[in-house]
């Protein structure tokens, strides 16, 4: 018999991988808000899962749900201010490309590149959480990546020979 370790250690464990899913489904701006509202949610839930449950996956299956609620509401509410800003403040990293790209994909290739490639679950767990087959989890985010190699294509570096970039 296995025993769950402390649910502390469960958010210091996984936490990174649900944020990197946050981050795909719903954008950076909104992931902090879907990522809280999965811990808070799994910590209630934490007490009644099985033993043996494969925890990342569960997690990713409440990020899912999270992520969808989050964008519902968006959707719903209009957010008022006072003045529109003449440039959108810089935010940190290049990786907003990456993120811009992955936002364009339709939604079932968004999220299928988000579980297997950012939360490193099995097709067939990718599945479980999307609907369907694994196989066509493997055909969406196969059909996300190449979207996304294409996307990336003219604003990769180029390499240096001997495959050094600068």
């Amino acid at each position: 018999m296995t025993v769950k370790e402390p649910f502390d250690r469960v958010v210091q464990t996984h936490g990174a991988t649900v944020l990197r899913v946050c981050r795909a489904v719903v954008g950076p701006v909104d992931a902090d808000d879907a990522w809280s509202e999965t811990f808070l949610s799994a910590l209630r839930a934490y007490p009644d899962l099985p033993d043996d449950a494969n925890v990342q996956a569960w997690l990713v299956t409440i990020a899912h749900r999270k992520a969808v609620d989050v964008v519902r509401r968006a959707a719903r509410h209009a957010v008022p201010v006072a003045d529109l800003p003449d440039a959108v403040a810089p935010t940190e990293g290049r990786d907003l490309d990456l993120w811009a790209a992955l936002a364009a994909l339709p939604t079932k290739q968004r999220h299928a590149v988000a579980y297997h490639h950012l939360a490193g679950l099995p097709y067939d767990e990718v599945a479980g959480v999307l609907g369907g087959t694994a196989a066509a989890a493997r055909r969406a985010a196969a059909d996300g990546v190449a979207t996304l190699r294409r996307t990336y294509a003219g604003t990769l570096p180029t390499p240096h020979p001997g495959g050094a970039t600068p």
